[in-house]
């Protein structure tokens, strides 16, 4: 599939100065040094400012929409909505608020108009305001800060928008209406909660009086079309001779870890590596959310679930794993190993399940053993520092690093071998790493992926699967 190989593109001078603004003409003392970061920028809402005009009438038409909003309720048969056409809903709604903005002699020109039936048949059917956020396929977080403060990530940059809420109540209630919909609730007494859209996307809420200036809401949004290997490549967050060796690196069952920060391209990468398993084998996936797409035949997945209102019913992670491995699995894949569940994974990474897979919580290949360590000592397990690095180095074979950059970027800065114990410390060594070399004048990340020159300790496994990696994979100098 990787066959063919291609060159680092040509590198930016790092030390490449951005031109002066021809408007700068402020006078510096003598000595004076600048202290702009180069390459800074502002976070700046994605509508900038209104006119004094433009907020009036966004009041008025909030007002208007709360009144139009309440008549619907009192007026559509709300058991019947589930049953109603798109269309006829729309109809519905267009008749009773012509019905309603004639009673309280308010005239809308056509635009006015239409938009106004589509934000009250997202109130009816949808999430109010989230609505067009959620259809909007550039968008890939929702954060909310309280009822006027919406921001969103887009291409790993955060936005300002310019969508509220009109109030807190209004915003309570839609957090009411999605996890309503799960089974769950939130109050003073049971203030957060996680719960999955209809979509897949994943939802977190904290409510006052724990979140003090008004509701906290997450939404990472679920992905449609899920990213390829070779769409990764392209987008250039690894490269061709990368992808080849983390396919016989799959291909040839080696253990696993996709290691990263928050909203690193952990699930993304977990997503793309198992694109290279093979469609024979039983693969069963246990996540908190699901949110892993994988594309072969024979694919279990488990979802764990909170406790009721009752504080019973619960189901842990490390509860769905020891069913797992009662399933005859070839491999598990664990979406984020975060506790005791910690001790079931290696344990089936030990035992004849290899291939297995998962993601974890860290900034570095080395951190990422440290996080393992600890959530094994956090499990209540009793055992000497030296027995877990011994259990961690036979199970573990590979760690992937996935990192965020400060530009918005996402690349997969180390792919790391685990190839055994030395003394008490677990011996590693880098296959891969994305070496930085400094910002351009628009503020990216200038750098490149490039070998350590270290053969993989596995070379002689991925030859005998039938995966005879060139040897200029390995070259640093080739690689450029």
């Amino acid at each position: 599939m990787f066959s063919r190989y291609k060159k680092s593109a040509p590198v930016a001078k790092a030390d490449q100065e951005a031109p002066k603004a021809a408007s700068d003409k402020t006078p510096q003392p003598a000595g004076a040094q600048s202290i702009r970061r180069p390459g800074g920028t502002h976070l700046v809402p994605a509508h900038p400012g209104v006119t004094d005009k433009e907020r009036k009438r966004k009041e008025r038409m909030a007002e208007l929409k709360v009144e139009l909003h309440k008549r619907l309720l009192d007026n559509l048969n709300l058991s019947a909505l589930e049953h109603a056409t798109e269309s006829d809903l729309k109809q519905e709604i267009a008749s009773i608020s012509a019905e309603a903005l004639e009673e309280l002699s308010v005239v809308l020109n056509k635009d006015e108009r239409a938009a106004l039936h589509q934000e009250l048949y997202d109130e009816v059917m949808g999430l109010g305001p989230l609505e067009p956020l959620l259809k909007d396929d550039s968008v890939n977080d929702i954060l909310v800060n309280g009822p006027q403060q919406i921001f969103i990530e887009r291409s790993g940059k955060l936005e300002l928008t310019d969508i509220t809420f009109k109030d807190e109540r209004h915003l309570l209630r839609i957090i009411d209406k999605i996890v309503s919909a799960v089974g769950r609730r939130v109050d003073e007494s049971n203030p957060y909660c996680d719960a999955r859209l209809a979509d897949g996307s994943r939802f977190n809420c904290m409510v006052p009086p724990i979140a003090v200036d008004g509701s906290l809401v997450s939404i990472r949004k679920f992905k449609k079309d899920k990213l390829g290997v070779d769409d990764l490549v392209r987008f250039g967050a690894f490269t061709e001779e990368m992808a080849a060796y983390l396919q016989a690196a799959v291909a040839t069952r080696l253990n696993v870890i996709v290691s990263g920060g928050t909203g690193s391209g952990k699930t993304t990468t977990l997503n793309a590596l198992s694109s290279f398993i093979d469609n024979s084998e039983r693969i069963l996936t246990i996540e908190d959310t699901a949110e892993l797409q994988l594309q072969q035949t024979h694919v279990g997945r488990m979802e764990s679930r909170p406790a009721n209102v009752e504080g019973k019913g619960a189901v842990s992670q490390r509860d769905c794993l020891r069913n797992a491995l009662r399933m005859r699995p070839d491999r598990i894949i664990v979406g984020e190993t975060r506790g005791e569940e910690v001790i079931d994974m290696l344990q089936a990474m030990n035992t004849g399940h290899d291939g297995s897979m998962t993601t974890i919580h860290a900034n570095s290949a080395r951190d990422s053993i440290s996080r393992l360590e600890n959530m094994v000592s956090m499990a209540g397990i009793e055992m000497p520092i030296k027995a877990i690095r011994s259990q961690i180095a036979s199970a573990v074979n590979l760690i992937v690093q996935a990192s965020r950059l400060q530009d918005g970027s996402r690349r997969m800065t180390s792919i790391t071998e685990i190839t055994g114990m030395e003394g008490d410390v677990i011996s590693m060594q880098e296959i891969f790493r994305y070496e930085r070399l400094g910002l351009a004048p628009d503020g990216k990340i200038v750098g490149r992926f490039t070998a350590t020159g270290v053969r993989s300790h596995y070379s002689d496994r991925f030859r005998q699967w039938g995966y005879d990696l060139p040897a200029s994979i390995y070259d640093p100098i080739a690689a450029e």
